[in-house]
């Protein structure tokens, strides 16, 4: 199995050239004509000339770096079995071994509102096959019938169906890939894909008034950087992120269920369809999630905004450090905001910049891609619809952590508050 000897020490940025002294080449993602290139300046690379499932230790060191400095790496024409993929992931972590969001046999994952989309690989349990239509005789499963999730069954509001026939859509939900109760969120997310359907390029409506869109291929994954959500918010917002945390409902999954998002992906409304905790599945105050609004990353020491707007509850923020200006801060003596629509309309407030057309890179998917993203780094979304005819098969694989996520230092407090 591959495996990692020992944790990266580096508090700096990684020379890429590092990797083309063992064969293979690292290039920038083709980004496309609406992405501000400013912003991408270390996000995304491609690896050529080294196989991911066959990799050396130390191959796999400088992978495991790179990853870390660039959030996403791609690896075109790749064969790669659920077994390697599984390895592939468990390096990155190799105390973790159980699937992100739990084992998908329990009360709480049937009612969930990813349950739907998962389908097990037999012989290699950590390995979800995800995609549209029906596929047969797939890596041990007979027959799997598979539906690419929509904004038509979440969203408050849909995009007309005379319209989806012209090719409008949203994104179906920002995210985190994180259990967000009992788990810890996985370092690491690897997204193959094996059957890859093709179409025209669709248009994203972003429809909350400013008129954005985003023409994207089709059934693209939307990536936006955390790093890149700390970095365009004002003085006073990053005052505030760098001293809170947020508190997540228990099973946010379940309780999210019956609610309905808003039309850009990036959270829920605030119209109390949320599942009343006392209906949910068994559980435990110790095993909610209160995690930082903004995590470090272990290799760069940059701090990520890593918030999955849909499953919070509440917010705590810290007071301002002794000495800190109070000239214009927000919330200097502290706060602990437990009004649901407060709290997301101030995630909100601070999320939504970092989705802007300008700041997302929606993949181009080819059959025999596998993406390894940095999901402690950035939010991702599902995007587009199908047509029951058009059949895609991928397989995802992450694993709960065994850790959790670090938060700021008392000298980035300092820094920021």
């Amino acid at each position: 199995m591959l495996s990692i000897r020992s944790p990266p020490s580096t508090a700096h940025p990684i020379d890429d050239t590092l990797a083309l002294h063992h064969g293979h080449r690292i290039d920038p993602l083709p980004l496309p004509p609406s992405a501000d290139a400013s912003k991408f300046n270390e996000f995304g690379r491609e690896v050529k000339g080294v196989h991911p499932g066959e990799m050396s230790d130390e191959q796999l060191k400088e992978i495991h770096d790179l990853l870390y400095k660039h959030s996403v790496l791609l690896f075109r024409d790749v064969e790669l079995t659920p077994e390697q993929q599984y390895a592939l992931t468990k390096a990155f972590d190799p105390s973790s071994e159980n699937y992100g969001h739990g084992n998908n046999k329990t009360e709480a994952d049937k009612k969930s509102i990813l349950h739907p989309d998962l389908k097990t690989i037999p012989r290699v349990p950590q390995v979800q096959l995800i995609g549209n239509g029906t596929v047969y005789n797939h890596e041990g499963l007979a027959e799997a019938k598979l539906k690419h999730p929509s904004h038509i069954t979440f969203h408050k509001t849909r995009v007309s169906e005379e319209d989806t026939e012209k090719g409008f859509t949203r994104f179906y939900r920002w995210h985190i890939d994180a259990a967000l109760y009992n788990l810890s969120p996985p370092r690491v997310t690897t997204l193959y894909g094996k059957i890859v359907p093709k179409g025209p390029h669709q248009t994203v409506r972003y429809d909350d008034g400013t008129g954005d869109e985003l023409e994207v291929p089709l059934g693209t994954t939307a990536f936006v950087s955390g790093r890149t959500m700390f970095n365009l918010l004002p003085p006073e917002l990053k005052s505030v992120v760098v001293r809170a945390r947020v508190k997540y409902n228990p099973h946010p999954y379940v309780w999210m269920a019956p609610a309905h998002a808003l039309p850009t992906g990036l959270g829920i409304m605030s119209e109390g369809l949320e599942m009343p905790n006392d209906d949910l599945p068994p559980w435990e105050e110790a095993k909610i999630k209160v995690y930082p609004i903004l995590w470090k990353n272990p290799v760069t020491g940059e701090l990520h905004f890593q918030v999955h707007p849909c499953g919070v509850r509440e917010l705590f923020i810290d007071p301002l450090p002794a000495g800190a200006s109070r000239d214009g801060a927000l919330y200097p003596d502290g706060a602990h905001l437990t009004d649901l629509k407060e709290v997301r309309d101030l995630l909100y407030k601070m999320q939504r910049p970092a989705i802007a057309p300008s700041m997302v890179y929606p993949h181009d998917w080819r059959e025999n891609d596998l993406v390894l993203f940095h999901n402690r780094g950035v939010l991702h979304s599902v995007v587009g619809a199908f047509k029951p005819d058009q059949v895609r098969a991928f397989h995802q694989c992450n694993l709960a952590a065994s850790d959790e996520p670090v938060g700021p230092t008392a000298e980035d407090v300092a820094q920021y508050a």
